[in-house]
């Protein structure tokens, strides 16, 4: 009698790793060639489109550190304290006019320019005033708490690289050169839809057997993160040709489509075999846990990308498979995921020849921080994305992870 098996991720044939599957798609995918304006305040998450040249020196001028005093370090004594005669002040915004004689000091504030001829400034916590002088102790080196023009970015520069993702310190920096606006590359445009007989539109009343579709909520939301133009197209039917009508008429106009439910080998899974039928598939079943028959084709120009339907790990394939190509359509600069080595806070058995993600969550320990595994298994509990802050990655040729040891963590944060 043959054995039955209790791992639904040990069907026959051989699983695809993940990194080859990743990098069958780098040339078979082009990047959106439209690109457009993007105002400063309206671009954060949106992807450059050319690199971004310094027009300007930014600080445009020396400046002062500190508040304090400003001189020539060449006028002070190197052995003992050296008294300067103040002429004047300096404020952020409000420079000092004309050019200070030998011997003499300005009062300085934080950001205010150099006066002509000054390159060093003491701290006013060092500083002893006398009247109109400045007693300036032995033993600062030149150039203290100076700042110099161009610092932060010389003028010719690249400053900020094609395919960066916008975060708030690049619209920052963009605004520190005087722009309003950025050439962006559109967005994507991704058609969102969920497969199955048994799901349900939240709002409605459950039939016998039916469960409520989260999956589409989901992915609606984490392609909007990625500044995604989405397109809701509801929930299907497990109907073969409905689905090929309804995957024909996404591909038209759209990026990219993405699923949930339907791409295993069951009776009833009809999405790869209208993908197939319409475009081609590159790849299906995956050497990861959870997630293996995620696949991934093409309608056209238009990328499918067709994830498992059980919650956990539809977010965990999108996070792995989806948003990198995604990313990559949408003209992003490669970057791989944000890894952090912490001590693992749980012992794992696991088949060597997949990567596993558990779902962890980071807790102090005496050395650092330490990753919690959610206490139950199963790829269908979508509270156990809600209870962890990122995912433990179990490497394919390791068969136990023991407690205490060191395991890779990747944090949702940095996938969001």
């Amino acid at each position: 009698m043959a054995q039955l098996s209790d791992d639904c991720f040990a069907f026959g044939g051989k699983l695809l790793p993940l990194e080859d599957a990743l990098a069958r798609l780098r040339d078979v995918f082009s990047p959106v060639a439209q690109t457009e304006h993007a105002k400063l305040d309206l671009a954060t998450g949106r992807i450059l489109a050319d690199d971004l040249v310094a027009s300007i020196d930014v600080p445009a001028h020396d400046n002062s550190a500190v508040d304090g005093y400003a001189f020539r370090h060449a006028d002070l004594d190197s052995a003992r304290s050296t008294r300067l005669e103040l002429v004047g002040r300096a404020a952020a915004g409000h420079p000092h006019v004309g050019t200070p004689a030998p011997g003499t000091a300005v009062r300085i504030f934080t950001g205010a320019p150099m006066p002509a001829g000054f390159d060093s400034v003491l701290m006013q916590e060092d500083a002893t005033v006398e009247d109109r002088y400045v007693i300036v102790p032995p033993g600062l080196k030149p150039g203290a708490n100076r700042r110099f023009a161009g610092e932060d970015c010389k003028r010719g520069a690249v400053a900020i690289a094609a395919g960066s993702r916008l975060r708030a310190q690049e619209i920052g920096l963009a605004a520190a050169f005087g722009l309003t606006e950025l050439v962006v590359r559109r967005r994507l445009r991704v058609a969102v839809l969920s497969t199955g007989d048994e799901i349900a539109e939240p709002g409605t009343k459950l039939a016998s057997g039916q469960v409520y579709d989260s999956n589409r909520r989901t992915l609606a939301a984490l392609l909007t993160g990625l500044g995604a133009e989405v397109t809701d197209l509801g929930i299907l039917e497990d109907k073969p040709e409905a689905i090929r009508l309804h995957l024909a008429a996404a591909a038209d106009g759209h990026d990219a489509i993405v699923t949930s439910g339907g791409v295993s080998e069951g009776e009833e899974d009809h999405i790869r075999e209208g993908v197939a039928t319409l475009g081609r598939l590159h790849w299906w079943r995956v050497a990861i846990k959870p997630g293996r028959p995620v696949s991934v084709g093409q309608i056209g120009a238009t990328a499918f990308i067709g994830l498992p339907g059980n919650p956990a790990a539809t977010m965990t394939t999108f996070f792995m498979v989806a948003r990198p190509l995604l990313l990559q359509i949408a003209g992003a600069a490669p970057r791989p995921h944000v890894r952090f080595r912490v001590r693992a806070g749980f012992t794992q058995k696991k088949k060597t020849g997949r990567v596993e993600y558990v779902r962890v969550r980071l807790e102090a320990g005496s050395d650092g921080p330490v990753a919690r595994r959610f206490p139950r298994e199963g790829a269908g509990l979508l509270s156990s994305m809600v209870w962890s802050d990122g995912l433990a990655e179990l490497p394919l040729d390791l068969e136990r992870l023991e407690e205490g040891t060191w395991v890779d963590y990747l944090p949702f944060a940095e996938m969001t």
